[in-house]
């Protein structure tokens, strides 16, 4: 399995995402590794909990797999799936399960895609089971204070 490097707790996490994802969440607190470097969702968001909750997840993943490697070593296509979520008083924890693949390879497929797939010639199923074998799966837990 690949080890992606945890993102360091911001100062000031909400103008951190408003730069990097141009988005107005108001939340505080680190990227949810741990219960005590939980994100800490505050009171005034627009959207439910779990939408927010979500679209944090997807920032970290982006975050760990794209924004901070080498382009070579870039993921793309990222997913998140949530698989369970336990609360335990104003904390949850959500477990997630991340599928993405090698942004150079992705491209690939795509191009090879969009140039063979009207062919007769082009074997749809073989295509996309070699996608989804060069598709990487990780879970991982994200902590949430939720005020």
């Amino acid at each position: 399995m690949i080890d992606f490097k945890e993102i360091e707790a911001e100062e000031n996490l909400d103008n951190f995402i408003k730069i990097v994802f141009n988005s107005d969440l108001k939340v505080s607190g680190a990227w949810g590794y741990s219960k005590p470097l939980a994100t800490i969702i505050e009171k005034g968001n627009n959207g439910s909990i779990g939408q927010i909750e979500f679209t944090l997840a997807t920032m970290r993943a982006y975050l760990e797999m794209n924004m901070t490697l080498e382009e070579d070593k870039r993921y793309g296509a990222i997913n998140l799936n949530e698989l369970s979520r336990v609360t335990d008083g104003e904390y949850e924890k959500v477990t997630y399960e991340v599928s993405a693949i090698k942004e150079l390879e992705y491209k690939k497929f795509i191009d090879e895609y969009k140039k063979y797939s009207e062919s007769p010639n082009f074997d749809m199923m073989e295509h996309f089971n070699r996608r989804k074998e060069s598709t990487l799966k990780r879970e991982v837990i994200y902590w949430f204070k939720v005020l």
